[in-house]
C-alpha cells in the first residue's frame, strides 16, 4: 500500500503518484501522527498544476486529522491524542509530521473524519463570516457554489448570524442541499442571470457581501450583485483565475470593496486558530453545524478525487482515507 501521494511534476490529475515515503521521528515542536483522513481542497489542485509554485517533489494536502504516535519536546501533546490541522503540507499520507503550532485537539463526540473535513474549509467559512465581512442580523449575503464544501458551511454560519442567505448552484440536487443547509433563496446560475435575480430579491438594492469561490465565471455578476459600498470576498477560483480588473469598476459599481483573502492571514496566531476551531467544533457538538462529507476515496485514488472535484461532480467535502 502507498504511504503518500507525491507530485514529481506539475500538471493534471494524472501527475498524482502513489509512493512510498519515509517519515522521520518528530523534532522539537513536532507531532508524528497516524493520519485517519486527509481533506481534498481546491488549493491542492492549484499546487498540483503549478499555479501556486511548490518545490518538487512534494506530498500534497494541507489538512487532516489523526492520532499522535509520538510527540516532540515542547508540544503540549502526548501519544494517543486526537488532533486535526490545516495549513501543513504533506497531508496526503498515512503518517505525517505535524507542527504542534497548527494542531488542535479534536473533542470527544467529533469523529476524526469530521474533524479532517472541517479544518480548512471550516476555518475559511469562519473567517469569511466573522472577520473578512462580519455578518450580522439583517445582512443580505450571496454565496456562490452553495452546495460545495465551503458553500454549505458558509450558508449555515451566515444563517446562524442572522443573515438572509441567497445561494447559487448548478443542479437540482445541489439546490436541495443548499436549501437544507438554510439558504433562504437559491438561484440556478447554470440557467439564470444570478445578478439580475439577486437585485430583484433585494428590491433593487443588492447584497451586502458576496462570497465567491468560483472566480472567472462569476466575478462580473458578483460585482453587479452588490449594494453601494458592498464587499466582494473572492476567496477562490474554481472556474479559473480572475483577469486583471480596473479599479474604476469598483467606483462605478457603488464604491465597492474587493478583497482576496486567504487562510494563512486569518490564522496568524495560536489564539486565532483556537478561536476559530473551537467555535466550529462547539457548533458541531451542539448540532448547529453539519459538515457534509460528499465522498471518501482510498489514498491511492487521489487522482479520481481531483478529477471529480474539478469536474464539479461533488458536493460537500472530499476525504482521502489511508
Amino acid at each position: 500500500m502507498p504511504t503518500a501521494v507525491q507530485v514529481t511534476k506539475t500538471g493534471g490529475p494524472e501527475v498524482l503518484e502513489p509512493a512510498e515515503v519515509d517519515v522521520a521521528g518528530p523534532g522539537a515542536g513536532e507531532l508524528l501522527v497516524d493520519v485517519a483522513a486527509a481533506g481534498v481542497n481546491y488549493i491542492d489542485t492549484y499546487q498540483r498544476q503549478g499555479i501556486y509554485p511548490m518545490e518538487l517533489p512534494f506530498v500534497l494536502g494541507l489538512e487532516g486529522a489523526g492520532t499522535v504516535v509520538e510527540a516532540g519536546d515542547g508540544t503540549g501533546f502526548a501519544p494517543g491524542d486526537r488532533v486535526a490541522w490545516q495549513g501543513s503540507i504533506g497531508s496526503y499520507a498515512a503518517r505525517k509530521l505535524v507542527p504542534a503550532s497548527v494542531a488542535v485537539r479534536v473533542p470527544e463526540g467529533v469523529s476524526l473524519e469530521t474533524a479532517a473535513a472541517t479544518m480548512l474549509q471550516g476555518i475559511t467559512a469562519h473567517y469569511l463570516v466573522a472577520s473578512t465581512f462580519e455578518v450580522k442580523p439583517g445582512h443580505d449575503v450571496l454565496v456562490h457554489a452553495a452546495a460545495g464544501g465551503v458553500g454549505l458551511l458558509l450558508v449555515q454560519l451566515a444563517k446562524a448570524r442572522g443573515a438572509r442567505v441567497i445561494g447559487t448552484v448548478s443542479t437540482e440536487e445541489k439546490e436541495k442541499l443548499a436549501r437544507e443547509a438554510g439558504a433562504d433563496e437559491v438561484i440556478r446560475y447554470d440557467r439564470d442571470d444570478f445578478a439580475k435575480l439577486t437585485r430583484e430579491l433585494t428590491g433593487g438594492e443588492g447584497v451586502d457581501v458576496v462570497y465567491d469561490g468560483v472566480g472567472k465565471d462569476t466575478v462580473d455578476g458578483s460585482l453587479a450583485s452588490l449594494k453601494v459600498r458592498g464587499l466582494l470576498a473572492l476567496f477562490g477560483a474554481s472556474s479559473g483565475p480572475v483577469p486583471p480588473l480596473d479599479p474604476q469598476r469598483l467606483n462605478a459599481g457603488g464604491s465597492l470593496y474587493l478583497t482576496r483573502p486567504t487562510s494563512v492571514h486569518y490564522t496568524r496566531t495560536r489564539e486565532e486558530i483556537d478561536w476559530r476551531s473551537k467555535e466550529l467544533f462547539d457548533a458541531i457538538l451542539a448540532g448547529e453545524l453539519t459538515v457534509r462529507i460528499g465522498g471518501k476515496y482510498p489514498l491511492a485514488d487521489a487522482r479520481r478525487a481531483h478529477e471529480d472535484l474539478q469536474a464539479r461532480r461533488t458536493t460537500g467535502k472530499l476525504l482521502l482515507i489511508p
